[in-house]
């Protein structure tokens, strides 16, 4: 994740591939950011996670923010996450929505022609 992009998302802290997790700060600002590393948002988590989420006040956004039950967690827990290389396509936002929805409609095999042929009628 560009630095420039990390108060998007969630970020942990830890080191190389395969990461021993020691936090999570959910959209924190460029200086507060412990690194680039953003959270991809797939998880597999034991059932105990339900006991951090019930036990939450609203967060960032006046939000229950699973970030900050996973940071709960992680301190009580070992939490591992794994670095991912390829490429992550962020619907979060509706322009990179939008985008992303564009790219796998021109792949797909039984539309993509006449999407593209739609794509080019109206740019």
């Amino acid at each position: 994740m560009p630095r420039a992009k990390v108060s998007r998302y969630g970020v942990i802290a830890g080191n190389k591939n395969l990461y021993l997790i020691e936090d999570f700060i959910e959209k924190p600002g460029v200086q507060e950011a412990p690194s680039n590393l953003a959270i991809a948002g797939r998880y597999v988590f034991t059932p105990e996670i339900f006991e951090y989420l019930e036990n939450l006040a609203a967060g960032k956004n006046n939000e229950i923010q699973l970030t900050d039950a996973m940071r709960k967690m992680v301190r009580e827990r070992a939490m591992y996450g794994l670095r991912f290389e390829g490429t992550r396509y962020d619907i979060g936002n509706k322009l990179d929505f939008l985008k992303t929805n564009v790219i796998f409609g021109l792949k797909s095999k039984d539309l993509g022609r006449e999407f593209r042929a739609f794509l080019k009628e109206v740019v």
